[in-house]
């Protein structure tokens, strides 16, 4: 297995997406996601791309997302290998006495991996609980 940086594409984020069962955004969308990721990394067993994470965010605030191991693949410490990668860009990327946030939306049953990296369940000492809303555009007329 080898980690490939910025090397993402949208069939292979469509088709891990899909083998966790996630759904999927628009191919319009997911474009242009990709292309303002700040960082990727994908995992390749030979010539097949069996994980990947993204890292978004300004420089202050970071968001890791679409952090999927192929379930074939689950359990061999690929996760956390790519989780290492992004978080050492951020690490790579906060300057001499600065500080950045770093989130994430943990998959159901996932908290326990994350926190072995280091992340904290919210809400703690510091912060209230995290929150989301999701927001469906209105179906065009082609």
């Amino acid at each position: 297995m080898i980690l490939l940086e910025n090397a993402l594409d949208y069939e292979n984020y469509i088709r891990l997406r899909q083998s966790v069962n996630w759904n999927c955004f628009s191919k319009e969308q997911t474009l242009l996601a990709l292309q303002h990721s700040l960082y990727d990394v994908t995992a390749v067993n030979e010539t097949e791309t069996i994980a990947m994470g993204r890292l978004i965010g300004d420089g202050l605030y970071f968001m890791i997302v679409d952090v999927v191991v192929h379930p074939a693949f689950q359990k061999r410490k690929i996760g956390t290998a790519i989780m290492r990668k992004l978080l050492a860009y951020v690490e790579e990327n906060t300057p001499p006495g600065g500080r950045s946030s770093v989130s994430l939306i943990s998959e159901k049953g996932k908290e326990a991996f994350y926190e072995s990296l280091g992340f904290k369940k919210i809400p703690h000492e510091f912060c209230g609980c995290g929150m989301r809303k999701v927001i469906y555009g209105e179906k065009r007329n082609a």
